[in-house]
């Protein structure tokens, strides 16, 4: 399947986007180790949380979906997880694989995680590390899934500094920590989003968080909750940067999250000069949102600052093409995480931007993109959901149309990603075989 983008008018709007993906993955894990039930509104109902719904449904949990972005989760306990019949397989979802790994590490029955094709070429050495020192039995692929997984029945608590800033792997240990003796403790050398530690509290558990230091205590039980997920910021990025090229657009992107371990996209957008205000802040139960306003900007390149990265890290696809559009060159480094995604994703933009007439300097971790004028073209998103919606918002403003292959996995994050950007003036045409 592929997109057709030709030059548009973007227009004036109001809209909605869909929930937040990683809270919506969360949401499913921990209310279904919660006692009692828990209720999730806003829940997103795209590719990757659907492989875990599905999962926790084969762990023995009754979930019901009495709506499209409902979730009614009758949760087990903390022990009350049941042996699978079949491997579980999380499709393309490097999140629900990670943090599934910490969940059933613990458990007392085997299992075992697999995933599709792009899923089983991910490294998984960086939670397989922690969760083996905890005391884990994975076996893996040299490091790549599937992962066969062990039931060890309890875990010992470790004091582990990432080596690396990263959500996923945190929360695969704190989740492990959650089956294991004492208390367990993760040192982060960056800032990394915090909704696993924010529904642990609502939740009822103890994490502490202090200088860069979380710790969770193990055995702690759980109580379910009702959860309200905001509209997901990581989508709102493609509104955001579709109101931003066009001419003379005016756009309101309505209850986003906007959580300070997750807004660094907003802070590199304005330091480039984006109009960009948030209206209406206020809290959506234990989340941060607000409504988040865009106009057309002139942008400006120069040099984005490292320590950003971790607050930024799956928007960066949509900030290189606002780098192309900006006058001068853009300096993106500290961005290597970004080879180990979907799809290497800085060589896959610059690969696709440079078919489209941008000139763009590789790095071991990160890019220089020079601005330009985006020529229209055939590019390849190499199946990754995030470089497919970016390329897509180039050709908006491009010399002539562009088409992007592959782009079948853009409802793992973003359905309804094509009628949305039409409502708003973009001229997307999606064809072929799905």
């Amino acid at each position: 399947m592929h997109f057709t983008v030709t030059p548009s008018r973007v227009r004036d709007a109001v809209v909605t986007v869909p929930g937040d993906k990683s809270i919506s993955h969360r949401a499913l894990m921990l209310g279904s180790i919660a006692d009692g039930r828990t209720e999730v509104e806003g829940f997103l109902a795209g590719d990757d949380c659907l492989a875990t719904l599905s999962a926790m449904r084969s762990l023995g949990v009754e979930i019901d979906q009495p709506g499209p972005s409902q979730m009614s989760i009758s949760g087990v306990g903390l022990h009350g997880l049941r042996a699978p019949n079949s491997p579980l397989d999380l499709g393309n979802s490097g999140t629900a694989m990670r943090l599934m790994a910490g969940l059933l590490s613990g458990q007392t029955f085997d299992s075992e995680l697999s995933g599709d094709e792009s899923l089983s070429g991910r490294p998984m050495g960086r939670i397989i590390t922690p969760l083996t020192q905890m005391g884990a039995q994975i076996k893996s692929r040299s490091g790549k899934p599937p992962l066969n997984i062990r039931g060890v029945g309890k875990l010992k608590a470790i004091d582990y500094a990432l080596p690396m800033a990263s959500a996923q792997v945190k929360s695969a240990v704190l989740l492990a920590g959650l089956y294991a003796e004492g208390i367990t403790s993760v040192t982060e050398p960056a800032v990394t989003r915090d909704h696993t530690e924010r529904m642990l509290r609502s939740m009822g558990a103890e994490v502490r968080s202090e200088g860069g230091i979380i710790r969770l205590a193990g055995g702690q039980k759980m109580t379910g909750q009702a959860i309200a997920v905001p509209a997901d910021l990581s989508s709102a990025a493609f509104v955001m940067l579709a109101a931003i090229l066009a001419k003379k657009a005016d756009i309101k992107i309505q209850n986003v999250g906007v959580n300070p371990t997750r807004t660094g996209v907003i802070t590199i957008l304005h330091a480039m000069g984006a109009d960009l205000t948030l209206e209406n802040p206020r809290m959506l139960g234990d989340e941060p949102v607000a409504d988040i306003r865009v106009r057309s900007s002139q942008l400006n390149g120069g040099i984005v600052d490292p320590g950003l990265v971790s607050l930024a890290i799956d928007e960066f696809p949509v900030l290189f093409v606002a780098a192309a559009a900006a006058s001068g060159k853009t300096v993106f480094s500290g961005i290597s995480e970004l080879r180990v995604k979907e799809s290497d994703r800085i060589g896959a933009m610059a690969e696709g931007m440079r078919s489209l007439g941008i000139n763009v300097d590789e790095t071991d971790d990160g890019a220089i993109v020079h601005g330009g004028r985006f020529s229209g073209g055939r590019v390849n998103s190499h199946g990754d959901h995030r470089v497919a919606m970016s390329l897509a918002l180039a050709g908006t403003v491009a010399s002539a149309a562009v088409t992007v292959e592959d782009v079948n996995a853009v409802d793992t994050s973003f359905p309804g990603f094509c009628a949305l950007m039409s409502d708003i003036g973009v001229d997307i045409r999606q064809s072929g075989v799905g």
